[in-house]
C-alpha cells in the first residue's frame, strides 16, 4: 500500500504545478478532469501524510520505552503507544476507503422521476410526499430543485413528477435512491381505518450536459397539444404541451407544467438528454451494471429498496437493514444519516471486492 500510495503522492505533486498553468484554463474539459483528480487526491495525500507522522510517532515512543530506565515514563510511553496504535488502525481504514476512485458521476446533477405504482390515489399521495421530503433535503443542503413535468391528480397527488435537482455533489449523494418505496399507512380516503399497502417507483439520472450528448434534429418528432390535468389559466387554453419522441430509442418525453411552449421544449430536451445519458453508460459500463445487483443501490426501478410504516413511525431500508423510528422527521426532510449509512455501505461493499 506504501508504494501505490507514495507514486499518488507524486502524481497530486505533479498536479498541484499543472493547475497553475494558465494554459490548462483554456482547455475547460482537462481543466475539470485536472480539478477533479487534484480534489480526491488532496484528501488522500492528508490522511496518508497523518498516518506517516503517526507511524513515525509510534516507532518513536517503542524505540523510547527500550531505551529508558524510568518506569514511570515507560508506562506513560506505553499508554502512548495504545493511543498511537488505534489512531493508525483507524488512519489505515480510512485510507483504505480513499483509494476507491470517485465516480466521475457522482458530481453531477440529477433529475428525479417519482411514479405512482400500485394503491391508486393512495399512491400517488405518497407520491407527492416524497416529493415534498426530497425537495425539502436539498433546501437544507443549499440545492436548487426545479419542477421539469408533472401529472398532478385532483386530490394533490402525482401519478408522476419529475424534477432536477442541482447542487454540490447531489448524484453521489441521491443515487441510493432509486428503487421501490413501499409506504404503510390509514389513507385519506379510506373511511374505515384500514392499513394500506402501496408502492412508488423512483428512479435517479446524472442529468446530463449539452455536449455530453449530442441529439439529431432528424432523430426527433415533436408534436404540440393541449395541455392536461390541473393548471392554471392559459396552461389548459393554449397549444403549449410539448411531447418530444427521440425516434432510434423509442424514448418519449411529455412536458406540459409551463405556459410557453419553448420553456416545454427545453425541459422536455433536459430529460430527454438524461434518459439518452443514462443509456450510453449502461452500454459502455457493461461490467459496472453486472456488478450494480451486489452493490447497495442497483438502480432498478423494480427492486424494493425501503418500506415506511405510519403507525409505527418506522422507515426500513431493506438493502442494509437499517431502522430508524422517526418517519416523522424523514418525511419532513430528515435523510441525512439513511443517505450517509447508504453511501458507508456502498463504500465498504467495495472494499471488499476491492480486497478479493
Amino acid at each position: 500500500m506504501h508504494d501505490r500510495l507514495q507514486r499518488l503522492k507524486a502524481r497530486f505533486a505533479e498536479l498541484e504545478t499543472e493547475i497553475q498553468d494558465p494554459n490548462l484554463i483554456r482547455n475547460a474539459a482537462r481543466y475539470r478532469e485536472a480539478m477533479r483528480e487534484h480534489s480526491y487526491l488532496a484528501n488522500l495525500v492528508e490522511e496518508y501524510d497523518r498516518y506517516t507522522e503517526t507511524e513515525r510517532s509510534l516507532r518513536e515512543t517503542r524505540e523510547l520505552v527500550r531505551e529508558t530506565d524510568d518506569a514511570e515514563m515507560r508506562e506513560m510511553a506505553k499508554e502512548e503507544i495504545k493511543g498511537l496504535e488505534e489512531s493508525l488502525e483507524k488512519s489505515e481504514a480510512r485510507i483504505k476507503i480513499l483509494l476507491i476512485p470517485p465516480d466521475p458521476l457522482e458530481e453531477k446533477n440529477i433529475i428525479m422521476e417519482i411514479r405512482g405504482g400500485t394503491g391508486g390515489e393512495e399512491a400517488a399521495l405518497f407520491a407527492a410526499d416524497l416529493f415534498r421530503m426530497y425537495s425539502r433535503y436539498a433546501e437544507h443542503k443549499g440545492w436548487k430543485y426545479e419542477i421539469l413535468s408533472s401529472n398532478e391528480t385532483g386530490l394533490g397527488g402525482y401519478k408522476e413528477i419529475t424534477f432536477s435537482i442541482s447542487g454540490k455533489y447531489v448524484y453521489g449523494s441521491l443515487r441510493y435512491e432509486s428503487g421501490v418505496h413501499r409506504v404503510q399507512r390509514v389513507p385519506e380516503t379510506e373511511g374505515s381505518g384500514r392499513i394500506h399497502t402501496s408502492a412508488v417507483t423512483v428512479a435517479v439520472l446524472p442529468e446530463a450536459e449539452e455536449t455530453e450528448i449530442n441529439i439529431r434534429q432528424e432523430d426527433l418528432r415533436i408534436d404540440v397539444m393541449r395541455a392536461g390535468g390541473p393548471g392554471g389559466q392559459c396552461v389548459n387554453t393554449t397549444d403549449s404541451a410539448v411531447r418530444l419522441t427521440h425516434l432510434p430509442t423509442g424514448l418519449v418525453v411529455i412536458c406540459q407544467d409551463e405556459k410557453s411552449q419553448i420553456k416545454n421544449r427545453a425541459k422536455a430536451m433536459r430529460v430527454l438528454r438524461t434518459r439518452l445519458f443514462e443509456l450510453e453508460e449502461e452500454k459502455k459500463n457493461a461490467e459496472r451494471a453486472a456488478n450494480r445487483k451486489s452493490q447497495v443501490g442497483s438502480g432498478d426501478r423494480s427492486e424494493r429498496i425501503r418500506t415506511y410504516n405510519f403507525p409505527q413511525n418506522r422507515l426500513t431500508d431493506h438493502r442494509i437493514n437499517l431502522t430508524l423510528y422517526k418517519l416523522d422527521l424523514v418525511m419532513q426532510g430528515d435523510i441525512g444519516e439513511l443517505v450517509e449509512a447508504l453511501a458507508m455501505a456502498a463504500r465498504e461493499e467495495q472494499l471488499k471486492a476491492q480486497d478479493s
